[in-house]
């Protein structure tokens, strides 16, 4: 089988790749510079790539911050730090770029109709404290629609299927799996805040340190704090 990878160089992502490769996949990955505040991810998503062998990487550049409305794409926009998981499950947060999935999927598709590709892999996940609406369940099945209804391989009764293995998982499932997979988690990336070291304080940085810890686990990242 043939699948292309949403890429992102982080945790969730870099899982779906090795899990894809797992499964059989040729894998074609492909990541997203949006003009994102941690523009640094793409660097690990070129790393995890190189180091997974995989057929081919490319990187889809346009700029989101165009008209702003995450703190990913909007310096005016604080990014959240220091907050509690039962902080995080309040509300859908700044961070969250609006239609993003909808956007990297629609690109994803295009690259999968063109190189004949059964199967594009995302690494949403529906139990993280975030609560992304483009990351649950009902989403997925509607871009699956999608997928089936607005291209020539759907219409001739051979749809690209969207696989989101990690979209039921807990986060500590999600590094598990990893670990059985082989991920290379000191390559990955997961912060928001765009330096060169990750700063430990973000939504996503205490959400990925405090899985680790559950596990009773060392992250292999460098953190600032």
């Amino acid at each position: 089988m043939k699948a292309v990878i949403l890429l992102s160089g982080g945790l969730d992502s870099s899982t779906i790749l090795y899990k894809a490769q797992a499964d059989g996949c040729e894998c074609h990955t492909i990541s997203f510079d949006y003009q994102q505040r941690h523009r640094r991810e793409l660097h690990s998503a070129l790393t995890v790539a190189k180091k997974a062998a995989i057929a081919k990487h490319q990187v889809v550049n346009f700029d989101l911050r165009q008209w702003g409305g995450s703190a990913l794409t909007d310096d005016a926009i604080d990014l959240p730090q220091e907050r509690s998981l039962d902080e995080m499950s309040e509300n859908i947060p700044v961070t969250y770029v609006p239609a993003r999935n909808t956007i990297f999927l629609s690109f994803a598709l295009g690259y999968a109709e063109a190189i004949a590709a059964e199967r594009v892999y995302i690494g949403v996940n529906a139990l993280d404290y975030s609560g992304y609406p483009d990351c649950r369940p009902d989403y997925i099945q509607a871009m699956q629609e999608v997928f089936r209804l607005g291209t020539k391989q759907g219409r001739e009764g051979q749809p690209i299927n969207i696989v989101a293995p990690l979209i039921k998982l807990k986060k500590t499932e999600i590094i598990q799996l990893g670990n059985q997979l082989g991920v290379p988690w000191e390559l990955t990336w997961s912060c928001y805040a765009g330096g060169d070291v990750a700063c430990g304080v973000c939504d996503s940085c205490r959400l990925r340190l405090a899985a680790f810890a559950e596990l009773g686990l060392v992250d292999p990242l460098a953190y600032a704090s």
